[in-house]
């Protein structure tokens, strides 16, 4: 046998599944704008009844996704509690993208250019999902992250300038 002597008893390699420094920056964004988000819902309370149901259902499932992202980023990963808690929070991802096409206040009835960010999210959800059933651990690990990045916390910070319902709420 061609082999070195001790590597063949060598064991696999294992994978590094805990939390590195981006991933907890991520972790601290969204618990940031989860702050914001349950502030500016505070403040904004007594215009509830003027608020469409298509934003209340887009507003729910995207203040749960944005709550359950530091439990799974910082969470013990591949256990059946992050295998639960990940397809929960891609059910909301998923809703959260579906819903955004309902409101079109924005750009006066038309679809707008967040929109484009919502067809990338359904078609990158599933995809992470996917990767992850199939056990690719480095390829779902990029894909959340840029997932939790651009469509999460980029696209959530933006609600709140511009004079958006959430920035009217928390700043108005």
């Amino acid at each position: 046998m061609a082999t070195i002597i001790g590597q063949a008893d060598a064991p696999p390699a294992r994978r590094n599944l805990a939390p590195d420094t981006y991933e907890r920056i991520l972790s601290g964004g969204a618990v940031i704008l989860l702050i914001a988000i349950l502030a500016a819902l505070w403040r904004g309370r007594e215009q509830f009844d003027r608020v469409p149901g298509p934003v209340w259902l887009h507003l729910a499932t995207i203040t749960l996704a944005v709550a359950l992202t530091p439990v799974l980023l910082l969470g013990r990963r591949g256990a059946r509690r992050h295998r639960t808690v990940g397809t929960i929070w891609v059910v909301a991802m998923l809703a959260t993208a579906a819903s955004s096409f309902l409101i079109r206040e924005i750009a006066n009835g038309r679809p707008s250019l967040i929109h484009v960010l919502s067809a990338w999210t359904l078609f990158q959800v599933p995809l992470l999902w996917w990767l992850a059933r199939t056990h690719q651990v480095e390829r779902h690990r990029r894909a959340v992250r840029a997932l939790v990045t651009g469509a999460l916390l980029v696209a959530g910070f933006f609600t709140f300038p511009f004079n958006r319902l959430l920035g009217h709420w928390l700043f108005g």
